[in-house]
């Protein structure tokens, strides 16, 4: 259904709020979990904790269940550097929802708050270099992942952002 991304945006926009939101809950959950779990299986190594971070978008992107096609990671994203560099996430979600609201476009959004990120992590987390070249990854990783919608921005026909999602 929709552009068959199993992600939040386009569950929000096919199946409806509720769903939508329970999809990015779960999401978060998962990129939280994955990069809690590595930490405290690791003494906090930051090595692993940082490794773990790139497994769990990269795991959201390509599922080995859903034949290799997956969501766009930005909610994992969001769970792994929740708990990695929670000041620099805060800093980022501003960005995103100040481009979200001016363009309604979560995709311009989410590559915004991407790029901006490790600049973010930096700034505010003054962090390792293993969690920086993860915050770096990740940003690649979700601008990568949005190829189609940049393609789609700049023909004009990218899908505006509705808090409605589908009627029922």
């Amino acid at each position: 259904m929709g552009s068959g991304n199993i992600g939040a945006t386009n569950v929000h926009r096919t199946a409806g709020r509720k769903a939508g939101l329970a999809v990015l809950m779960l999401d978060i959950l998962k990129g939280f979990l994955a990069v809690w779990l590595a930490a405290r299986l690791t003494n906090d190594n930051p090595a692993v904790v940082a490794l773990a971070a790139a497994a769990v978008m990269l795991g959201h992107c390509y599922p080995i269940f859903l034949r290799f096609k997956g969501g766009k990671a930005v909610a994992t994203f969001v769970g792994a550097f929740l708990f990695l560099a929670p000041l620099a996430l805060l800093a980022t979600t501003i960005v995103f929802i100040l481009v979200v609201s001016v363009s309604r476009y979560i995709s311009l959004g989410s590559i915004i708050g991407a790029l901006v990120f490790p600049f973010t992590v930096w700034f505010f987390e003054h962090a390792s270099g293993d969690v920086m070249a993860a915050s770096i990854y990740a940003a690649l990783l979700v601008v990568y992942r949005h190829k189609g919608n940049i393609a789609r921005l700049r023909a004009g026909k990218e899908h505006v952002f509705s808090f409605k999602g589908k009627q029922a």
